[in-house]
């Protein structure tokens, strides 16, 4: 596995105070290491994770083979999961802004040698043009200039290559619930409870800015990426915090993660979507 440290100068139009809020959630080998975590367990967040998950195994399934870009790749969990469960088909890359996360993801794949790690982000990678033939931007463009990153992201894939878009839904009711009133009462009762001295609860500032899937479309078609499906994932009736205690005691969606999407009616209920998209050939 080769390791490098390639970061570069970004001048882009995301504002520091963005900037400072998204690097600030994964500075250090514990944030990291908190983030692995929540893949396990039955809290909402394994949940999502293992719903994008199997989307991007379905996407992946008659996709092309060979180069793969992980673009946001965090600890490397979509990196791991691909060397088990695909072995031999791809030769992967993956980047990440926070130099944590890629220490995390080199000690996750420790071994292989398909897997190359690299510090960028995604408004400027230091990758050749059409070099890959599969990039994966997994929950990466709410966090940063997605305009930038999918002209990057096309960029970089090779016509007719295929490209993976995940996105939070902002439509979704889980989404309303948990961005206008669940965090925002955590950060009023964690400034109540300040002033008592026994702060318990906090919602720092995020950095999320979630696109409509019709935008997306529109915005990844003007840098030649073409949809070729869209499914929405994490489907739940459940706002916060009412799904917490539900998901404690019921985890059927770790085994049956196909009930956890849909392209039909229900997708409104996805907290996310995915887009599968094609590089235009004569883009």
């Amino acid at each position: 596995m080769a390791l490098s440290r390639m970061a570069r100068a970004w001048d882009g139009t995301r504002s520091p105070a963005r900037d400072a809020a998204v690097a600030a959630q994964y500075l250090t080998p514990d944030d990291a290491a908190r983030y692995a975590a929540s893949y396990e367990g039955r809290r909402p967040a394994a949940r999502y994770y293992c719903s994008r998950l199997h989307v991007i195994d379905e996407a992946l399934r008659a996709g092309p083979r060979g180069r793969l870009l992980d673009v946001g790749c965090g600890p490397g969990m979509l990196v791991r999961h691909l060397l088990d469960t695909h072995p031999g088909e791809f030769r992967i890359t993956g980047c990440d802004l926070s130099p944590a996360m890629i220490d995390a993801a080199a000690d996750r794949t420790k071994g292989s040698e398909d897997v190359e790690l690299t510090v960028a982000r995604v408004e400027q990678m230091p990758f050749p043009d059409q070099h890959f033939d599969v990039v994966v931007a997994m929950g990466v463009l709410e966090y940063s200039d997605a305009g930038a990153g999918l002209r990057e992201i096309a960029r970089v894939v090779r016509p007719g290559g295929l490209v993976l878009v995940t996105m939070l839904n902002p439509l979704s009711p889980y989404r309303v619930a948990e961005w206008f009133v669940y965090w925002p009462l955590l950060r009023v009762l964690g400034r109540v409870e300040r002033l008592f001295g026994a702060q318990r609860h906090a919602a720092d500032t995020s950095g999320i800015r979630a696109i409509r899937s019709g935008r997306l479309r529109r915005m990844m078609r003007a840098h030649g990426l073409t949809t070729v499906d869209s499914v929405h994932y994490d489907v739940t009736p459940l706002v916060p915090p009412l799904d917490r205690p539900v998901r404690r005691w019921s985890a059927r969606w770790r085994d049956h993660p196909e009930e956890t999407v849909s392209r039909g009616a229900r997708r409104w209920l996805g907290t996310a979507y995915l887009l599968s998209a094609r590089r235009d050939n004569g883009a």
